[in-house]
């Protein structure tokens, strides 16, 4: 029997899935994870495959300690077919129409600009002020019923502790059972006193297209369910936050690269008109940083992408980390480079896929649009922002998923931007 690679994940990460697939040196690859079998897909032809849903289902996919603290229990995420196609049309209808994609963008952008006025003159960690950024600006853009600082930070909290707690035991996954217990709990009682109390905004607000939306069965969400599909607007943008710092690391390393003689990465990004260079090195932190490290499906009809016969019950794992530096898919997959994304080297349909991939009304994930324009409005500001980055253990340490900068970036906010006085994040490369 193939032996279990549950220990091997906890302890390699992020590098866990490409050397395995380096090990076997292209031929299939299967492995054993919790116990369950597993086949790993990876490249182009397999990304279709996975987002087939004639091969691949959802439902009994995720493990009840994912449920319990990243999606929630009768998520979109968990459904297939008809079920899955109307729910997800809630979230096409409220996270893609471009519209609303710039009003949320532009309400990060207000937001931040407020957080750094008021951190001006003293040290933050850039991801905490990020986090409490982006569920302000989220809060505001979804129509959720106006709260104070507090609960405000305590969404934050909450959001960023569900994310950084679902893929392992100990403490930080205790936070994030109790951080989703909590938020659910809150969000079913708005849900339940919105319905008491029905309006009707003009023009209706993600908030209200969930309180009333009703399944392919004709019923509205259960409050509680309701909550839960709240979250997956709310949380998904938190976690932009991650990006963010990424983001502000890559800038602190292109300052210091300008004073040595390189080119002005900043100044340019800072420029009004460089909304398709603000673009192009969001999407390049999205493919370069760590953060995804695989999406997983069962088997729907016992067949792998090859057509081979499969166990009842295999997991299907995309390599998204591993397919993102992949080198004979990309050029120099472990060096940042922007640029890869102007031009007509932009198109990497199919390649590039940090959230997964597939088509929109499939399984893919649809805050997608609303990442990149929400980091590409934060990637302006942080080169318009005037910080110093103090000695710090910027360090990413590649074993942790999800992974960050290990301080968390502390900057000091309302000086000249500075490469000076700070250690650098070593590379992601496996």
């Amino acid at each position: 029997m193939t032996p279990d690679s549950t220990a091997a994940l906890l302890l390699k990460g992020y590098t866990w899935l490409p050397d395995l697939r380096r090990r076997h040196d292209g031929a299939p690859v299967r492995a054993r994870l919790l116990g369950r079998p597993v086949r790993i897909l990876h490249g182009p032809r397999d990304v279709d495959f996975f987002y087939d849903e004639r091969h691949v289902r959802r439902t009994g996919a995720l493990p009840g300690f994912v449920l319990d603290t990243l999606f929630g229990r009768g998520a979109v995420h968990t459904l297939d077919g008809t079920a899955h196609h109307v729910r997800k049309k809630l979230f096409l209808d409220t996270l893609t129409d471009p519209g609303g994609v710039r009003a949320l963008a532009d309400l990060a952008g207000e937001e931040w600009r407020t957080a750094m006025a008021r951190c001006r003159g003293r040290e933050t960690v850039l991801f905490d002020e990020a986090a409490y950024v982006l569920a302000r600006a989220v809060s505001a853009w979804a129509g959720l019923p106006p709260v104070d600082e507090a609960t405000h930070r305590r969404l934050a909290r909450d959001c960023v502790a569900m994310v950084d707690g679902f893929a392992g035991p100990g403490p930080r996954h205790l936070r994030a059972r109790r951080a989703r217990a909590y938020q659910e709990r809150r969000l079913a009682r708005v849900v339940e006193e919105a319905r008491a109390h029905p309006a009707a905004p003009s023009p209706p607000t993600p908030f209200q297209a969930v309180v009333a939306h009703r399944d392919a069965d004709g019923t509205l969400l259960d409050a509680p369910t309701a909550a839960v599909e709240l979250l997956n607007i709310v949380r998904p943008t938190v976690a932009v936050a991650w990006f963010v710092t990424f983001a502000a690391q890559a800038l602190h390393g292109a300052a210091k690269a300008a004073a040595e003689g390189g080119p002005d990465v900043v100044g340019r990004l800072a420029d009004e008109s460089s909304n398709g260079h603000a673009w192009a090195f969001a999407q390049e932190v999205r493919r370069f940083y760590p953060f995804v490290p695989f999406v997983g499906g069962l088997t729907a009809d016992g067949l792998g992408p090859d057509g081979e016969r499969l166990a009842d019950g295999t997991m299907l794992l995309l390599d998204v980390y591993g397919q993102d530096h992949d080198p004979d898919l990309w050029d120099e997959p472990y060096r940042f480079q922007p640029e890869r994304f102007l031009g007509a080297s932009a198109h990497h349909e199919g390649l590039m896929i940090p959230q997964g991939g597939g088509p929109r009304d499939g399984h893919r994930c649809p805050g997608e649009d609303i990442t990149v324009a929400v980091l590409g409005a934060l990637v302006r500001e942080l080169a318009r922002t005037g910080f110093t980055v103090p000695e710090q253990d910027l360090r990413i340490p590649i074993h942790r998923i999800p992974t960050r900068p290990r301080s968390g970036f502390r900057v000091r906010v309302g000086e000249r931007h500075s490469a000076s006085r700070s250690s650098t994040a070593r590379s992601t490369a496996p």
